[in-house]
């Protein structure tokens, strides 16, 4: 059984075992934001999501993170659909998300319907990275 539900203080050290690039400051704002969520398998962590907003106006994914034992089974879909149904709940049409041209990601979104949007390529140092694939998705009421 999934269940999503929003991160709690409690789930930090799931979360940035998970979660690399965020710090335990970062997670605690992003918990009294309300903009993380985890995804609950049979009531056990699966997968986790976080998110901030594009031109303070449009939810941007920036994270989506399932744990190894759970790919594949559905949790990433659900968690993003939870997600857009809360997105559009909350008035917002439109969705985004990112992520790197080396990574597999990119079809999982374009088969939840998120269409490219474009890409980034990072060449300074310290930043150089494959580019980074911009994917956008329309919410409908």
């Amino acid at each position: 059984m999934l269940h999503m539900r929003y991160a709690q203080p409690g789930d930090e050290a799931f979360w940035l075992r998970l979660d690399r690039h965020l710090t335990k400051e970062g997670f605690a704002q992003k918990v009294r934001d309300k903009a993380a969520y985890l995804l609950l398998k049979d009531k056990a962590p699966a997968a986790l999501l976080r998110y901030n907003l594009f031109w303070d106006s449009i939810p941007f994914c920036n994270l989506l993170m399932v744990v190894e034992e759970s790919r594949g089974t559905g949790c990433g879909r659900a968690l993003m659909s939870g997600w857009e149904r809360e997105m559009r709940a909350s008035g917002h049409r439109l969705v985004l998300t990112s992520t790197r041209a080396d990574e597999s990601a990119q079809h999982f979104y374009r088969k939840l319907g998120y269409q490219d949007a474009g890409a980034l390529f990072l060449r300074a140092p310290g930043y150089a990275q494959p580019a980074e694939l911009f994917f956008a998705k329309e919410l409908h009421p």
